[in-house]
């Protein structure tokens, strides 16, 4: 499978701005996060990506991309019906190409030489089929993230065949549906926020978007269930770690990840313990007067 394309969504009203914010990447040089995004898509050796944006955020994405601004073509989604309308929205673009997708509001911090997305490049070529990236994740926090369940490959310790997709499901739910037989109790294979998926993907979101009632709302995790039952689909556990920026506290976790994994990284261990020892310093003296 040959995959020259990739897809970006960051036309959610809520987060479309957390693209924009600026931090210092691994090599010392302050990006935004959108060009952190776009390179981890290109180190795959795709060619060129779409970006989905809500309208009139063209100019401001293509100044965030700086130097990779040529490589984008932009397609907006003109209403805000949902994570699987605004990747519906490039369909013209994916035409009938299998193609890679991100988010616009996660961050990647690979524990191998691989990048993140490197791996799910790797599986998805080798796999001949769509692949997705999955991080076991913690029971408490399943309502940020879209679940699978299913079943690990015989001999292959990291890859699982999806039998099922549920959308930010509760703890409860998970435990009724997404147990994964080898995982540690209390966790499930949550999505890492980045697929490389076949045009299959696209048939099955039109078909949803025809039947939906006007300005319904349409959401990926059911057409990948969809796509379960029709082909084969795989996930990938990543050699990573994704960083959600929309999370509170989730653009401070992703610059601190990106700065232990890079250049300075000595540096900011220094100052990050001389700032523990001045707060306890200053706690000390708090309770020493008191």
């Amino acid at each position: 499978m040959t995959i020259r394309k990739a897809v970006i969504t960051a036309a959610a009203r809520s987060q479309h701005a957390l693209p924009l914010q600026a931090l210092v990447d691994r090599d010392g040089q302050q990006k935004s996060a959108l060009k952190i995004i776009l390179e981890e898509a290109l180190s795959t050796g795709v060619e060129t990506i779409c970006l989905v944006v809500s309208p009139g955020d063209q100019s401001s994405y293509a100044a965030a991309a700086g130097d990779l601004a040529p490589r984008l073509h932009f397609v907006e989604q003109s209403q805000p019906r949902g994570y699987g309308h605004a990747l519906s929205c490039a369909r013209s673009y994916v035409e009938d190409d299998p193609f890679l997708h991100l988010v616009g509001d996660h961050l990647y911090v690979s524990q191998q030489k691989a990048r993140c997305a490197r791996q799910l490049f790797q599986a998805a070529e080798a796999e001949a089929c769509s692949v997705s990236g999955v991080q076991p994740t913690r029971e408490n926090v399943l309502t940020y993230y879209g679940t699978v369940g299913g079943r690990r490959v015989a001999g292959q310790n990291h890859l699982y065949e999806i039998e099922n997709v549920v959308e930010k499901p509760t703890p409860t739910e998970a435990e009724q549906t997404l147990i994964v037989p080898g995982l540690r109790a209390g966790h499930y294979l949550c999505f890492f926020g980045m697929h490389v998926l076949t045009p299959t993907v696209m048939e099955i979101l039109d078909e949803q978007v025809r039947a939906a009632p006007p300005n319904g709302r349409i959401e990926l995790s059911p057409a990948l269930a969809k796509l379960a039952s029709k082909e084969r689909y795989l996930a990938l556990e990543v050699q990573g770690t994704r960083y959600n920026l929309g999370l509170r506290y989730g653009l401070l976790q992703a610059q601190l990840a990106l700065a232990l994994d890079g250049n300075d990284r000595e540096e900011i261990l220094a100052q990050m313990v001389e700032l523990l020892a001045t707060r306890e310093r200053s706690q000390l003296n708090h309770e020493s007067h008191s």
